[in-house]
């Protein structure tokens, strides 16, 4: 009876707490949200939007129910945005997608869904996932800032690729794609992939800097690079995206036709060789993550034991065939240096076995780096660490001296001692150092004993007095040194710096350059073949580019006035200024002609209208230089403005506009958040940001690679400004005096003495000698 009571009553609270909700939801008004009547035109709502999002986001409102006003303003301004989605909500009270009073039922049905996306509901009552808090909290610990992408993501990709999610709120395409994305970061995570979620409304910045303008999206990083994914969002497809990403040649198939040569290939490389023996017939995606990480130090083979050239090696070094099995092989290839087997092979597993074989017994110092992981800096008098140096000439094949010392180091029990050699006619500054007397060692090889005491090149060392031979004696007294060495540290008497190693298996230049520019016509043609256009722009660029270098002088010469007349009767510059001077600058809302005539500067205002035609659309190699300016200050910075730049109009590839900062603010401050250096913005949307002075400023943007150069004016002093008669000022010129000051000192002449130097900017923007700004792509003008 009790258990009875309990239930009616749990049932009646869940009844209440639905109720509840549904009137809390139908409470909900997208007009009240956003201020605006029912009658709001869109110009309005998106203008009461911008206000409200700027006032009320997470980033910038440290309010407790900022995150929720936010989510509120965001879901209204999605409504009344789309004129169908606001006709249904006026007509209906609902913003769903179905219409008319025959489909009620299934409205019925959206707007009980829409209710259970912000309650606690399972999941699995609706087969739907729509709760987006338990949404969030699934990649809440893989959620990317911009500055964590930069520092760590990249540098970790050129050792293993990265999945990334693009996701933002009330993205129903997302929540779709949920259930495969979490399946598949716990499997390819599991292998090693590293894996991100960029929140597009939170991190706006990361998501233009990777490319992505829609979401969901998702893309791969891989050496820095950035590849989209555009297949259908199943687990399968994911898998061969991840593997695509991989380079091909990182893991080579091993037969019993090639594995001698394989094998063999431990010199010339310098890296010890692994085999992993499986009965699967492809490489195992977790072999390849691993290739990858360790590429730098290990070479990868793959034998698959099903095979019929199989049998020899399987025989050869005792391989069981029914369970995965992982050989390394260094400077010997009769018998391997470790094995580990076992059926499940799992990650760690893997690192820790290979972190423990990554190096040769012998091996050589091909480069700094090299030289540093292999001989450490001393941190202690309990961390010390020596290194046995073989100098040796280079041999096609292993000499004499070379094996003895090898087995030498094979037969080595101390921890604290590695052993090393270097090739002497190749390292030539490096060897010479630590020989006593280069005469008695030419040709020959040496043993030196070193430790490294700063990272600047500072060693202490002892040289073997005769030269290597490897012979019993030779051993007999390399063992007696390293005996006393553990007792008297001060055997190693003598000092040196050496010299930085030069890194012998870098490609030479004409490979990197191939390399490169194969991986950029890769790109470019995957581009293509999917018609991601902002992706082909790079494309586009550089054909563009191309094609101005080869045709540039006939269309210059086609298109514009003979050089050669205005080069034989060259105007005086300050003759030229007079006549600048005494001629008004006529300003058009059209382009009428491509050269500006003498005394003539056309500078057209960047509006709506024509901004698409004058910067979006600009052709390659054409840049557009723009005057931010205030009503107030209009006649003044345009007349200073025409001045400065009229000996630069003879240019066709220059176009001169002029910007209202009192319409298009917003326009300009986005852009200058990419120039943090060259015009800090503490705070963009603090209190005082529309009291900002940015009256003065040029933009030399270049439409077509998206980049811009930035002229910011000097700050005037006004005892300098003051100096000169006030009856010299045109009255006309008082239109440029701020914040009511009429004194002749601290008039215009502040105002124009903005753009005192303007003109030398000019000239090292012809030259290229700019900082250039890039962008990923031009805001909207509105």
């Amino acid at each position: 009876m009790e258990v009875k009571k309990l239930s009616i009553s749990w049932q009646f609270l869940i009844v209440l707490v639905l109720i509840l909700q549904i009137l809390s939801a139908l409470d909900f008004d997208p007009y009240r949200v956003l201020g605006v009547s029912r009658t709001a035109s869109q110009a309005d709502i998106k203008k009461a939007y911008k206000k409200l999002a700027r006032e009320w986001h997470p980033d910038k409102n440290r309010d407790p129910g900022a995150e929720d006003k936010f989510i509120q303003i965001s879901k209204a301004y999605e409504i009344l945005s789309n004129e169908e989605k606001r006709s249904n909500y006026d007509h209906y009270g609902d913003a769903g997608e179905n219409q008319g009073y025959q489909k009620q039922p299934q409205q019925r049905e959206y707007r009980f869904r829409h209710f259970h996306e912000n309650f606690y509901f399972d999941e699995s009552f609706f087969h739907f996932p729509f709760n987006s808090e338990r949404r969030d909290s699934i990649d809440e610990k893989y959620l990317l800032h911009f500055s964590h992408y930069v520092n760590e993501v990249v540098p970790d990709s050129f050792k293993k690729p990265y999945l990334i999610k693009i996701t933002s709120d009330w993205c129903f395409s997302c929540i779709h794609i949920e259930p495969v994305w979490k399946e598949v970061v716990q499997e390819l995570e599991g292998l090693g992939v590293g894996i991100g979620v960029v929140h597009a409304g939170y991190e706006r910045r990361l998501a233009h800097h990777l490319g992505a303008h829609s979401t969901p999206s998702i893309l791969g990083i891989i050496n820095g690079k950035i590849s989209f994914f555009h297949n259908a969002v199943v687990r399968e497809n994911l898998r061969q995206f991840v593997e695509s990403l991989l380079p091909g040649n990182l893991v080579e198939k091993v037969t019993n036709k090639n594995y001698v040569r394989f094998l063999s290939g431990w010199q010339q490389e310098n890296k010890p060789h692994v085999l992993l023996f499986d009965q699967m017939p492809v490489v195992p995606l977790l072999y390849k993550l691993t290739a990858f990480a360790y590429k730098d130090y290990l070479s990868f083979g793959y034998v698959h034991v099903g095979l019929r050239g199989a049998e020899e090696m399987t025989r050869r070094y005792n391989v069981n065939v029914y369970a995965p099995t992982i050989l390394i092989f260094k400077e010997h290839i009769n018998k391997p240096a470790d094995v580990i087997q076992a059926r499940g092979m799992k990650k760690r597993v893997i690192d820790d076995f290979l972190t423990q074989n990554k190096y040769l017994l012998a091996a050589r110092l091909t480069s700094q780096k090299f030289f540093h992981e292999l001989c450490p800096v001393k941190r202690s008098h309990r961390q010390r660490k020596y290194c046995v140096v073989l100098l040796t000439p280079e041999a096609t094949k292993l000499s004499k001296p070379f094996e003895a010392f090898l087995s030498f180091a094979l037969a080595n029990t101390q921890d604290t001692v590695r052993f090393v050699h270097v090739y002497s006619n190749r390292q030539q500054e490096f060897a010479n150092t630590l020989l006593p007397d280069i005469d008695t060692f030419q040709g020959k090889s040496a043993v030196s004993i070193l430790e490294r005491r700063t990272t600047g090149g500072r060693v202490v060392y002892k040289t073997l007095e005769a030269p290597w031979t490897g012979s019993e004696s030779d051993k007999f007294t390399l063992l007696g040194y390293l005996d006393q060495l553990r007792r008297d540290p001060a055997l190693l008497s003598s000092e040196a710096v050496l010299p930085d190693l030069t890194d012998e298996l870098a490609p030479i230049f004409l490979l990197r350059w191939f390399y490169s520019a194969s991986d950029y016509i890769s790109d470019c043609w995957d581009s293509i073949f999917h018609n991601n256009w902002r992706e082909m722009m790079p494309l586009l660029s550089l054909v563009f580019s191309a094609l101005f270098i080869l045709f540039g002088t006939v269309i210059v010469q086609a298109f514009s006035d003979s050089n050669d007349e205005r080069e034989s009767n060259p105007p005086d510059k300050e003759e030229a200024h007079e006549k600048a001077g005494k001629t008004e600058p006529t300003f058009t809302k059209e382009n009428s002609s491509k050269i500006p005539k003498k005394g003539f500067v056309e500078v057209t205002e960047l509006t709506d209208v024509t901004y698409t035609s004058n910067l979006v659309r600009l052709r390659p190699g054409h840049m557009n230089v723009v005057l931010i300016l205030s009503n107030s200050t209009k006649t003044s910075l345009l007349q200073k403005f025409a001045l400065e730049v009229y000996t630069f109009t003879g240019s066709s590839c220059l176009h001169f506009s002029f910007l209202s900062l009192d319409k298009h603010r917003e326009w300009l401050e986005y852009l200058l958040e990419f120039a943090q250096d060259a015009a800090p913005i503490p705070n963009q949307y603090d209190k005082h940001f529309m009291e900002r002075d940015y009256t003065g400023y040029v933009l030399a943007l270049n439409g077509h690679k998206k980049y811009f150069c930035l002229f910011k004016p000097q700050k005037a002093v006004e005892e300098e400004e003051a100096v000169g008669s006030c009856g010299d000022l045109d009255s006309s010129l008082h239109l440029g005096e701020t914040r009511g000051k009429s004194s002749c000192g601290l008039g215009p002449r502040p105002i124009k003495g903005k753009l005192s130097k303007l003109s030398l900017w000019m000239e090292r923007l012809l030259e290229g000698s700019l900082q250039r700004f890039y962008i990923p792509s031009w805001p909207e003008l509105d």
